[in-house]
């Protein structure tokens, strides 16, 4: 950690905010304690951590929540369980919409408003009998990779808070690596979940389109890069979370009534030996990468080796940068297409950050041939790693190419001596996996000299969402990266 990092003073840690999530749960439903017990327990951790950190936003005033905890208990007492998250203290990210609560989507345009429904993701986690106890911190419409705005300001990273959380799910991030929250949620079009997951050595899951119901909104057949997702300390607690926020939803085309998300319930442990690995690194020398980045990331790549694995470079045959200019020209295309109004307002508009403004700017150009042309692009590059798919069962690439920088820069501007041309160049290793659809996780790799974290990324293929958990969690427990807890909470108890 940094020298200048803020320092507090944890003399204990309560043992109900030590606990993973399944173990919480697991007590809450026998009635070992309380829900009002957790959410005091959790409320108190907020307190010490979050003023150092600003993860949380937006927090309710605690007695309505913890009449909520005593309904809560209330129905326990009657053998009545709403599901695995019951009297579980949640703070949706601040871009999808919660019911009597403000969603800001961290633009200025939106400071106080307060919503009138759930998201699909958010209702399915309500009813499952979470208590929202306020909002996780994100970007400016969860633009750039990076968790700050003028609405609530800066979130900081977990593990040195001179550095960024990343972004855009960042409070997300901090919260959990913090134990603020037992689980957390996200969603992911640029690596929303994955970026700060990386950087606050958690686990972040970028889920196959569909699986999770992402929305409702405006338009609802085009939009194939946003998905929504779980945040967690291990694998089993985001299979828990997944099980909850997954299913059908008939207002979204693109989710699978077929699928049953109880399958995510199933035992995590499962035969990986002789699954091959096919290692994608920098993109042959693509991705320029800072110092001591793809050393880590290939130092971990045998864990994948020690659970029987086997493990080779691999490169694509296809042209790495049309598939990013194809990716900026689908990303505005989408991006204009909902937020364009802003942009025509005389009001609304100087309060857009530069970067909203050049994404909608770059989508007003825009023809439908051109937009057609990148959506063949697209689909082509499904094709390639469908292929690679036919050779190894899951491909693997650092999360990152930089590691977490001073908070208070916007985006890092230049990587390994190369100008970055766009503000979100800096996180084009995210891109492949989002161009795909493929379902991936962000795992913790290991740390650099300075103690910053590392991310990895372990993709499969198209809907094979439950199989990616299960490498996943087979990696987790022979790496053991995700024990190391930030220096801000002291050693009082163990994983």
């Amino acid at each position: 950690m940094s020298s200048q990092t803020p320092v507090t003073d944890f003399n204990s840690t309560h043992p109900i905010v030590a606990m993973d999530a399944c173990s919480l749960s697991r007590r809450i439903h026998s009635r070992e304690i309380s829900c009002l017990e957790v959410l005091d327990a959790f409320h108190e951790h907020i307190d010490k951590l979050n003023p150092i950190v600003n993860a949380i936003v937006a927090r309710p005033e605690i007695e309505s929540l913890r009449d909520l905890a005593r309904e809560r208990d209330a129905q326990l007492a009657r053998g009545q369980s709403m599901g695995p998250l019951h009297g579980f203290p949640q703070a949706p990210k601040d871009i999808a919409p919660v019911v009597n609560m403000v969603t800001t989507n961290g633009s200025p345009i939106f400071k106080g408003q307060v919503t009138k429904v759930d998201s699909a993701a958010n209702a399915n986690v309500r009813a499952s009998g979470a208590i929202f106890i306020g909002r996780t911190n994100s970007p400016e419409f969860g633009l750039g990779g990076h968790t700050y705005n003028n609405v609530y300001g800066i979130t900081r990273n977990a593990f040195d808070p001179t550095r960024s959380a990343g972004g855009s799910s960042g409070g997300a991030g901090v919260s959990l690596a913090l134990r603020m929250l037992p689980v957390a949620d996200g969603s992911d079009m640029m690596g929303s979940l994955r970026t700060p997951a990386a950087y606050n050595n958690v686990f972040g899951f970028r889920t196959s389109p569909g699986c999770v119901p992402h929305g409702p909104g405006e338009e609802v057949f085009f939009q194939q890069f946003s998905v929504t997702g779980p945040m967690a300390r291990n694998i089993p607690d985001l299979a828990m979370l997944l099980s909850v926020q997954a299913g059908f939803d008939s207002r979204l085309p693109m989710t699978r009534r077929q699928d049953d998300p109880r399958k995510f319930n199933q035992p995590l442990e499962t035969e990986l030996k002789g699954k091959r690995i096919g290692w994608l690194g920098n993109l042959g020398g693509h991705l320029p990468m800072e110092a001591g980045m793809l050393d880590i990331c290939e130092q971990s790549l045998e864990h994948f080796k020690t659970i029987g694995c086997s493990v080779e470079a691999v490169m694509p045959n296809f042209d790495v940068e049309q598939l990013f200019q194809a990716w900026v020209t689908l990303r505005s295309f989408t991006f204009a297409g909902g937020n364009a109004q802003h942009y025509h307002s005389a009001e609304k508009r100087p309060l857009l950050k530069p970067e909203a403004v050049w994404e909608i700017e770059q989508g007003l150009k825009l023809t439908g041939p051109e937009v057609f042309s990148a959506a063949k692009v697209r689909t082509a590059w499904y094709l390639e790693l469908n292929r690679l798919f036919q050779q190894y069962d899951f491909l693997v690439m650092p999360t990152t190419q930089v590691f977490p920088f001073i908070a208070e820069t916007h985006w890092p501007q230049e990587i390994a001596g190369k100008k970055m041309d766009t503000y979100h160049r800096w996180m084009e290793a995210v891109v492949p996996v989002t161009m795909a659809g493929l379902p991936t996780l962000s795992v913790p790799a290991g740390f650099n000299v300075q103690g910053l974290p590392v991310g990895m990324q372990i993709i499969g293929p198209q809907q094979a969402d439950f199989a990616v958990l299960q490498m996943g969690h087979g990696y987790d427990l022979v790496s053991q990266y995700s024990r190391i807890q930030s220096p801000l909470l002291n050693d009082t108890f163990s994983h």
